[in-house]
């Protein structure tokens, strides 16, 4: 591709050089002083007390859930569309994902239709306590996903609903590194949240890596033990526990990546900025929250997604022109077989199942140049789905 969907600048960072060469050199390379600083860096960076640097975003999702004590016979209200990786932390924790629809403005987790699935929940459960059945469990947390970088549009009304109903607040900030809501950061709303290190995050490592953050002493300290098979400081194992632990190097380099996120997400809305501009009066239109509104949401801007009513020959378009673009995400999460409810017949959820069939990610990151994002913005206006074969499979 002339012009790639991502560029990966990390490998070429001197800064990064020397901070392998650190822990090469300290013989040191899981759970180590590279690991305590970060995760006390992280933790300033994020606005809570404690992080607890973990194997991966999946395993922040479920070790997070398994601290709370949320397992098996309970269920775990979330979005119809996201990552699978959401849903598998909430099944590898033993508990069951209950989804609800999603905004058509941001696709994160709409409040009316998760309001919508909690009072579900409350008139279904006198009868269920009269038979005794223990049905699909009752949902114990609500975990909302920051999707693409930006919390939803109602924010606010998802913190208040979950507190009415006594409900901790798990977030997904796997992709939201830098994003705030009212000048405070994303992942410091909830009673815990999960990050993802993975490379292509807007803080990203040389390989997987997550954390789980939290101003709750005892829920940090429950997670160190299950990161680490579920022992206490005298290697005595007082729990089934799991091995996920974040190593020295992706903890090395995350210090020095740490340092220059906000420059690195700056530009990435500076060049959101620019194809905002640059496709206004295009018949497609951007995912984020409305920048009109005074929603006081400061997307991280992880991707730059746009929804298109012919997504797949767009992209066949981009392609040819050698333009990378890529599906986030192609189907909804209650569709997908590891994920599917046991409802009969299946609940619908038609804003993430029109959203599946209609988002196309195009390239955003540091190394894009202006230039790059004009010349895609061009060959989007140039694309044409009446053409011959323009929408042919």
């Amino acid at each position: 591709m002339r012009i790639p969907f991502q560029r990966l600048d990390i490998a070429r960072d001197p800064e990064v050089a020397e901070a392998l060469r650190r822990v090469h050199e300290s013989g040191r390379f899981v759970l180590g002083p590279e690991v305590e600083a970060f995760e006390a860096e992280f933790a300033a960076a994020v606005g809570v007390r404690h992080a607890v640097g973990v194997a991966s975003g999946t395993d922040a999702v479920t070790l997070a859930l398994a601290a709370l004590g949320i397992g098996p016979g309970r269920r775990v209200l979330t979005t119809a569309f996201s990552a699978g990786y959401t849903a598998l932390g909430i099944l590898r924790a033993g508990a069951a994902p209950a989804f609800a629809d999603v905004e058509p403005s941001t696709l994160c987790l709409d409040p009316e239709a998760a309001e919508s699935v909690l009072t579900r929940e409350l008139d279904r459960e006198p009868s269920r306590r009269r038979s005794g059945a223990p049905g699909e469990g009752r949902i114990a947390a609500v975990l909302p996903v920051h999707l693409y970088g930006h919390p939803p549009a109602g924010w606010q009304r998802l913190l208040e609903l979950a507190a009415a109903h006594d409900l901790p607040v798990v977030e997904d900030a796997c992709q939201a590194h830098g994003a705030r809501y009212r000048g405070r950061p994303l992942g410091s709303f909830g009673r815990a949240a999960a990050f993802s290190f993975y490379p292509t995050k807007n803080l990203g490592g040389l390989g997987d890596g997550g954390a789980v953050v939290t101003d709750d002493a005892d829920l940090a300290d429950t997670v160190r033990s299950l990161r680490q098979g579920g022992e206490d400081a005298r290697r005595r194992h007082l729990r089934p526990g799991w091995n996920s632990r974040l190593d020295e190097v992706q903890a090395a380099v995350l210090r020095v990546r740490l340092r220059t996120l906000e420059d690195r997400n700056e530009r990435r809305r500076a060049l959101t900025d620019r194809y905002r501009a640059a496709l206004s009066g295009r018949p497609l239109r951007l995912v984020e929250p409305d920048p009109a509104a005074p929603s006081g949401a400061e997307s991280a801007r992880h991707l730059l997604v746009v929804r298109a009513a012919h997504r797949d020959a767009l992209r066949r378009h981009l392609a040819a022109a050698g333009i990378g673009a890529l599906v986030h995400y192609p189907e909804a999460l209650p569709s997908q077989p590891a994920f599917r409810p046991p409802e009969d017949p299946p609940q619908r959820f038609p804003e993430a199942e029109r959203a599946a069939a209609e988002v196309l990610s195009l390239p955003l990151y540091p190394l894009l140049r202006e230039t790059e994002v004009d010349e895609i913005a061009e060959t989007i206006a140039a694309f044409d789905p009446a053409a011959p074969g323009a929408v042919a499979e």
